[in-house]
């Protein structure tokens, strides 16, 4: 029953009781059983034949045991970010490292100690020249930010950016944002920002929606 809550917390639309059967290695019958002792106790679950079955947002539920699997890709994701992230995301990811050794049990501490699966290291430093708190801040925000940028021929050039993600690379780390100069998305070098101004005006879009665009104008070229 706790891994039919976890099927249905990690996506927004309907799950059948077909996918869930076939994901479990049980029936549909057990499915229908234990999703009805779950909404018995009061789980918010909601669904209809033939559509299939939904959590209700803002349920919470005490946190699940990590499986060894689960315990190996939390591990490995922090070690990339670990050494690959800016030094707060850095930070971030020990503190998780150390967190997670901590907290699993006695049976599974191998698992955290001696993993199967290593992330790379690093080919080298890369010094942002923009502060990424505040550049996170700004996407999460949707607030536009002012770049003086200088391209890899030396060029520097100010413009306004609607900023949409940090990409994260082996050598260097991106910023992908709408121009408003060029009209389009541009991919800036975080280590090549000369100067950038946190402004306080939005930009006239929903950040989710901006992303998609994004999503949209990759997925084209």
């Amino acid at each position: 029953m706790f891994q039919i809550i976890q099927i249905l917390r990690r996506t927004p639309r309907p799950v059948t009781a077909d996918a869930i059967a076939v994901e479990l290695e049980t029936s549909k019958r057990s499915v229908y059983r234990d999703v009805a002792t779950l909404i018995g106790q009061r789980v918010p679950i909601r669904g209809e034949a033939g559509i299939g079955y939904m959590l209700d947002g803002g349920f919470d539920m005490p946190p699940l045991m990590l499986t060894p699997d689960e315990i190996e890709v939390a591990m490995l994701g922090a070690q990339w970010v670990s050494r690959q992230g800016d030094p707060v995301l850095a930070r971030a990811a020990a503190d998780l490292m150390a967190k997670i050794e901590a907290s699993v049990p006695e049976d599974l501490r191998p698992v955290v100690q001696r993993p199967a699966s290593v992330a790379p290291p690093r080919l080298r430093a890369v010094e942002d020249a923009i502060d990424m708190v505040a550049l996170r801040t700004a996407i999460h925000a949707g607030r536009k930010i002012t770049l003086l940028y200088r391209d890899e021929q030396g060029r520097e050039t100010e413009r306004t950016v609607w900023p949409v993600l940090i990409a994260y690379f082996e050598n260097a780390r991106t910023l992908a944002a709408w121009c408003e100069m060029r009209g389009d998305f541009r991919h800036f070098r975080t280590d090549r920002v000369v100067r950038a101004d946190f402004m306080g005006e939005r930009y006239p879009e929903r950040p989710v929606a901006l992303r998609m665009r994004w999503r949209k104008s990759i997925q084209s070229q």
